[in-house]
């Protein structure tokens, strides 16, 4: 069993409210949609993958692309596993490599750390196949406004639905430009189905008109009448300039 990948690494968490905590992250190829505002374009699909071979940032090897069950499972066991709070699978979106995750979760249970899956909340039969061997899901709302999507409400509440079994948190990423209207869906979906943390984490990068203070103030204030846990958080890795 095999599969592409972008590259494997040990780092802080920097979105959401594990922020700080050390992680080993499996950063997978490929994504089936395409936001505005990725910083991982879904059609990426590097021939190598690179891999950071000790807790010396310095020592990087690369594994050529697609890369095998063994190759990963090697990789996460030199990075000292017992420092680490959990396994983050991220992409792209992880879960288009399902039946790759079905080999590999079993092994990297093994070394005791948890499974962290970061999503774009739209692949719920993938979910499903994998939902056992993954301890916290971290998933995205996307607002057509600033990810420049079609709609996506239906395939979200499905997903989510399916989620909630697990440790779940909802992250919405906001523009200076992001509506009420759009804002508001979006927390009405995920209280419809359970009270939730949700991550307010405003938009970065330099073509995107991003919210002020008192904006994100605001929407956060419209997201408690309806949530009793939200919280405004930025991409807090890259304030640090770590991957």
């Amino acid at each position: 069993m095999e599969t592409s990948m972008i590259e494997i690494f040990s780092s802080v968490q920097g979105e959401g409210p594990l922020v700080g905590c050390r992680q080993t992250f499996l950063r997978f190829a490929g994504c089936n949609l395409e936001c505005a505002y990725c910083d991982t374009p879904g059609e990426m699909r590097p021939t190598h993958c690179r891999v950071q071979n000790s807790l010396d940032c310095k020592d990087i090897i690369f594994y050529k692309n697609p890369v095998k069950v063994d190759q990963v499972v090697l990789a996460v066991k030199r990075l000292k596993p017992s420092i680490h709070h959990a396994i983050v699978l991220t992409g792209g979106e992880p879960l288009l490599q399902s039946e790759f995750l079905k080999v590999i979760l079993p092994l990297l249970k093994g070394s005791r750390l948890r499974v962290y899956l970061e999503t774009n909340g739209t692949l719920t039969k993938q979910l499903e196949s994998i939902i056992d061997m993954v301890d916290f899901i971290a998933m995205d709302i996307k607002l057509p406004g600033i990810s420049g999507l079609f709609p996506l409400w239906d395939d979200h509440r499905k997903f989510l639905a399916a989620a909630v079994q697990k440790e779940v948190f909802i992250k919405v990423v906001v523009g200076g430009k992001t509506s009420d209207e759009e804002f508001i869906r979006a927390v009405r979906l995920v209280a419809g189905i359970a009270d939730l943390p949700l991550i307010i984490q405003p938009v970065t990068g330099g073509r995107f008109v991003k919210p002020g203070p008192d904006r994100l103030l605001f929407l956060q204030e419209l997201a408690l009448e309806h949530l009793s846990d939200v919280r405004v958080i930025p991409q807090v890795h890259k304030i640090m300039y770590m991957l």
